[in-house]
């Protein structure tokens, strides 16, 4: 039997992200969250004390979730903890001029039980100046929860909580992944799909569509355009082959 063919249930593919964390209570409070719903795989990105993850405050607000702490990888770049995954949402209550399609969190989890192979990661940023444009530019979703538009604010654990609390309901509940018609192939993860922007971009220097001294905002909304579509590992592939003919035929 080929166990392949059965969709993995999100609790294994799922991973949390914190970026830039100042608080370790608040890297605690994130990792009780998690543990509650039943997600393990926390990463944090430069969080601005060392060794965050084994101070006393976050094991005091992990209050119980220290194995989600003692596990958790520090790196040192986005790029780093998103690297393989197929998927990448950014939370955020701060709508960019360029930010990728806009979903909720229920809506979020749902599509994420739906496609059983792809693997995600929800990416939260710093307590007071969250995440920075380019961070958000590497993303596929912009996460906003429909809170109160006259105080929309929410802690890191908070938001974490509520994540996760919709990702669990999603995953338990009666959302049947066979349900999905039609062909679905591989979703490129952010190495294929950075790879294809950098490979894009040189060739529309090299026709003298995008001048690289002054570019505006041509690169942005092309990422934008393509975090609609959930491109697919031979869509990838495509596109980048389609840069690699213009760069041969347009010999100077």
């Amino acid at each position: 039997m080929n166990l392949t063919q059965f969709p993995i249930p999100l609790f294994e593919r799922l991973r949390f992200v914190l970026v830039e964390t100042s608080r370790p209570g608040n890297i605690g409070a994130a990792a009780r969250a998690m543990k509650t719903m039943g997600f393990s795989d926390l990463v944090l990105v430069n969080p601005r004390i060392a060794d965050a993850q084994r101070h006393e405050e976050a094991i005091a607000f992990a209050s119980g979730a220290q194995d989600v702490l003692e596990n958790a990888r520090v790196v040192g770049t986005l790029d780093e903890a998103i690297a393989g995954y197929n998927f990448i949402g950014a939370f955020s209550a701060r709508l960019r001029e360029f930010s990728p399609p806009i979903r909720q969190p229920r809506e979020l989890a749902a599509s994420l039980v739906m496609d059983g192979k792809v693997k995600a990661a929800l990416v939260f940023g710093n307590e007071r100046f969250g995440l920075s444009n380019e961070h958000v530019e590497k993303c596929n979703a912009l996460l906003k929860v429909p809170a109160n538009p006259a105080y929309s604010s929410l802690n890191l654990g908070q938001a974490v909580q509520i994540m996760a609390y919709e990702c669990r309901m999603a995953a338990i509940g009666e959302g049947d992944a066979s349900s999905v018609i039609g062909f679905q192939g591989e979703q490129a993860n952010s190495d294929q799909i950075e790879g294809m922007f950098v490979h894009l971009e040189n060739a529309l220097i090299d026709i003298e569509f995008l001048d690289p001294d002054q570019p505006k905002k041509l690169m942005p909304r092309l990422r934008r355009m393509f975090a609609r579509t959930a491109l697919e590992t031979e869509e990838v592939n495509i596109l980048r082959g389609i840069a690699n003919q213009i760069l041969k035929k347009h010999v100077r």
